[in-house]
């Protein structure tokens, strides 16, 4: 999928702010491994676009993200309502202490993974807004772009990818990414409802075309 973006940057603070929504695009044919992938020194948006299930391992470790990309915040809204569905908000430091409130012995791999736990009337969005928060390190950052897959066991549901383009050094930006949810079969949906965390999705972050960031979600909508 390509993006449509709408994008303000305010000058005096280096905050920037956006709106995506995601098209179709066409995808590679051509299907790929996970393990290929892992053997390459590069991963590329095309690489990705070519797996044909959720990953079972990260494609790039966390010392990948040597431009210090930090998510702080997260909320979904239902479009529709306006209701807030989830949100959360990374801790901040301590005033004063100069030391992060995260657990010193949570292994990295664990920001990486999220467990969402909707109700079964989440399958019936239409199109809702994901608001994401993220700070960058004292490099620039070019042409900064998430490719999105969500997978009901081995089946490719949608692919969202969304551009956010250029953030400036040590800023911090908004953006919310507006997702339109493709049509389910009811039969699939009460399939998905009866299996908990068979959903899953991945998101990979690139600058430049080279993945720097994988994270991965499960998602359970028996709640």
């Amino acid at each position: 999928m390509s993006v449509r973006s709408g994008t303000t940057k305010d000058k005096g603070t280096g905050i920037l702010s956006s709106t995506s929504k995601s098209v179709p695009i066409r995808l590679p044919q051509e299907a790929v491994s996970e393990e290929s992938l892992l053997a390459k020194d590069t991963i590329t948006p095309e690489d990705v676009l070519r797996l044909q299930k959720p990953t079972q391992n990260y494609l790039c470790s966390t010392d990948a993200n040597i431009y210090n990309i930090d998510f702080t915040r997260f909320k979904i809204r239902d479009l529709e309502t306006g209701s807030v569905l989830f949100e959360i908000v990374k801790p901040t430091t301590e005033e004063g202490s100069g030391e992060d409130t995260e657990s010193p012995d949570l292994p990295p791999e664990a920001s990486r993974m999220v467990r969402y736990h909707f109700t079964p009337k989440f399958l019936k969005l239409k199109m809702v807004g994901a608001t994401v928060e993220f700070t960058i390190g004292p490099k620039p950052v070019n042409n900064f772009r998430m490719i999105e897959r969500h997978f009901f066991r081995n089946k490719l549901l949608k692919t969202f990818d969304f551009e956010f383009g250029y953030c400036i050094p040590n800023s911090k930006n908004t953006c919310e990414h507006i997702y339109e949810f493709p049509r389910i079969h009811p039969d699939m949906a009460a399939e998905m409802i009866r299996s908990p965390f068979e959903t899953r999705s991945d998101s990979f972050y690139f600058v430049d075309n080279r993945l720097v960031m994988h994270n991965q979600a499960e998602y359970a909508y028996d709640a």
